[in-house]
């Protein structure tokens, strides 16, 4: 079992009356991390969702927090090894929930989704056997430990001398602004060239650039004892819109997949995924037209957030 790492109740329940430092905001993306680690390989897909997600949080803080570069390379090289098997995993997870929630939908072929669910069931199964195979629990558990090694000296750092904290703490805080600046000017940028008019595959881009502005936005509100619920709302809305998309637009690649395979005696069949696909391809506009909607306030956001770092630098330039 992954060994668990206990935070006093002070720094854990994140209560904004007061900021949080590296070691709070590190210990609870790793604690995310690893109390439900285990489950991942019992086929719980819930646990499987919450592993991944903190693996990507702490990708985002790692940067930030002081490391050594190349320790700071290293454990993020790890890190995103485990998002991606985790990743080949869930995706199966999501299209199966997905497809089950078509089934109550008339307008898609039921005869369709079920040749669909079987082949991504299939697919699914292999992703599991493959995350055995190249992560088993060891890698998983030394992983966990290395992390908690980097959780105990930043414990130790915060607890030096009142001058050393504040003067560490400014560093961090500055580093902190400029990555979740920098976020943000990457989420304007790439939300700018999809264009206006939906192509398939576009806008996962956006949807990635978005999660880790967010991901980023939300380590400075803790950081900076900062109210930013709306802001990081609006994001994680579009991140499921993004998400819904995405995910719709892998189905309808599966779809069309069986459809290339179906013999031409069966002609019913052919013509079940093909109006599958063209009902999910409904679903695809549907979300991209959502997305259009609320884009103006997330550009809205990421010039804030972009622009208040520069005003920052001229401030500090001035005054020195």
């Amino acid at each position: 079992m992954f060994r668990q790492i206990y935070i006093p109740v002070t720094i854990a329940t994140y209560q904004m009356k007061t900021s949080t430092g590296r070691y709070g905001l590190f210990s609870k993306r790793l604690n995310a991390f690893t109390r439900e680690a285990d489950c991942v390989y019992a086929e719980d897909a819930e646990a499987l969702h919450r592993s991944r997600v903190a693996s990507r949080r702490l990708r985002e803080i790692l940067p930030v927090v002081g490391l050594e570069a190349h320790t700071c390379e290293n454990l993020n090289h790890r890190l995103k090894k485990v998002t991606r098997r985790l990743g080949d995993v869930r995706e199966g997870d999501v299209l199966l929930v997905l497809i089950s929630e078509l089934g109550q939908d008339p307008r898609y072929s039921p005869a369709a989704l079920t040749e669909v669910a079987e082949v991504v069931s299939r697919a699914r199964a292999s992703a599991h056997l493959r995350l055995a195979d190249k992560l088993p629990p060891p890698k998983m558990r030394g992983l966990a430990d290395r992390l908690e090694l980097v959780a105990n000296q930043l414990q130790l750092d915060d607890e030096r001398s009142q001058r050393g904290r504040r003067q560490r703490g400014q560093a961090w805080l500055w580093a902190l602004d400029a990555r979740a600046a920098r976020r943000a000017a990457q989420a304007r940028s790439v939300m700018e060239a999809v264009g206006r008019v939906y192509v398939p595959g576009r806008l996962h881009a956006v949807r990635i650039a978005v999660k880790k502005f967010r991901y980023s936005l939300e380590l400075v509100a803790e950081a900076r004892n900062r109210r930013t619920t709306a802001d990081i709302g609006a994001l994680k809305a579009a991140q499921d819109i993004l998400g819904r998309l995405h995910d719709v637009e892998v189905l309808i690649e599966r779809a069309r997949h069986v459809q290339a395979s179906v013999s031409p005696p069966k002609v019913a069949a052919w013509r079940d995924v093909g109006s599958l696909v063209h009902a999910l391809e409904d679903d695809c506009r549907e979300q991209d037209a959502r997305y259009r909607q609320l884009s103006p306030r997330l550009r809205s956001i990421a010039d804030r957030v972009a622009g208040a770092k520069r005003d920052s630098l001229r401030t500090r330039h001035s005054a020195g």
